[in-house]
């Protein structure tokens, strides 16, 4: 996020904490937690990777991410202060995440803070030296994921126009590897973009597949949308996961994607009751007001255009 990003970012969520459209509790929340991530952001600035053309072109033909973990040049020092502020910070909302020990908090004393960010960003089980004292493990992801963030997007600014978005078009983030949490249709092409739940990173991809299994039959692929049309829940029945979409071309307002996160919440808790599930552990569930609600359009996608 940039310095004018961010500001416009935050002055809409205080429209929407005036309408009451979202828990006041949690845009507070949210709040905090943006202001520490721009702020992170902005001080470590853009990180350009020691990586050759070479590695970076046979990585992605490969369809290697570009950042492995041993790429990752973090500043530990400040990676671990902005675990505790953000650790905190979730401690303070035990109503939205459940209680947080403190021992989480006190992580940063022990070579373990490092084992689990690489344990996260790997996609492998916490040090099981973590998960004492009743801790969540799918919440203590979730901090560590915040706290990555703001310097996994660091490396994004800097490798983005290396990818070439007509030969990508795979199911995972080429800048880090992370699954999509968001997808939005542009209004020019039609296309889908997803949206990396890690480092913010947007990519092409087709219409007519499931991101998360490579599922392409027309049977087996269907969405929920809004009475406006604005919203979509694309579902799989083959792997029964879910793709939060917003549809560009039915508005002239200027969508913040990294809120509408934050603002679909309530499509989040309709596809588990409908039984379809997240594709990765970002999120934890949360109690919100006034959830968006889609319905039924289709059995299958009719859309294909990619």
């Amino acid at each position: 996020m940039g310095g004018e990003l961010d500001s416009e970012i935050l002055k809409n969520l205080a429209e929407r904490e005036e309408k009451a459209e979202v828990n006041p509790e949690l845009i507070q929340f949210y709040r905090r937690l943006l202001q520490i991530q721009s702020e992170v952001e902005q001080r470590v600035g853009i990180t350009t990777p020691n990586l050759s053309g070479d590695t970076i072109a046979a990585r992605l033909d490969n369809g290697q991410p570009l950042i492995q973990f041993n790429d990752l040049d973090l500043d530990w020092s400040l990676l671990k202060n902005t675990f505790v502020r953000i650790a905190s910070i979730f401690a303070e909302y035990p109503r939205l995440f459940g209680p947080l020990p403190q021992s989480v908090i006190e992580t940063t004393a022990s070579p373990l803070l490092k084992k689990a960010v690489r344990a996260v960003y790997s996609g492998r089980k916490l040090p099981a030296a973590m998960l004492v004292n009743n801790v969540n493990g799918a919440l203590l992801e979730n901090i560590i994921q915040a706290t990555l963030k703001p310097f996994l997007a660091s490396y994004a600014k800097a490798l983005l126009s290396n990818v070439n978005q007509e030969q990508w078009r795979r199911g995972y983030c080429p800048i880090c590897g992370g699954n999509p949490d968001l997808a939005f249709l542009d209004k020019e092409k039609r296309a889908r973009w997803l949206m990396c739940c890690r480092c913010d990173t947007e990519w092409r991809f087709q219409r007519l597949e499931c991101p998360f299994c490579g599922n392409q039959k027309q049977d087996k692929l269907a969405y929920f949308t809004d009475d406006d049309g604005l919203y979509r829940l694309y579902v799989c029945e083959q792997c029964k996961r879910y793709l939060k979409t917003i549809d560009l071309r039915q508005t002239e307002d200027d969508v913040k994607l990294p809120l509408e996160r934050l603002f679909t919440l309530g499509m989040d808790m309709q596809a588990d009751e409908y039984g379809y599930t997240r594709s990765n552990k970002a999120d934890t569930s949360v109690k919100v007001t006034k959830p968006r609600k889609v319905r039924r359009r289709a059995t299958t996608t009719t859309d294909n255009s990619c």
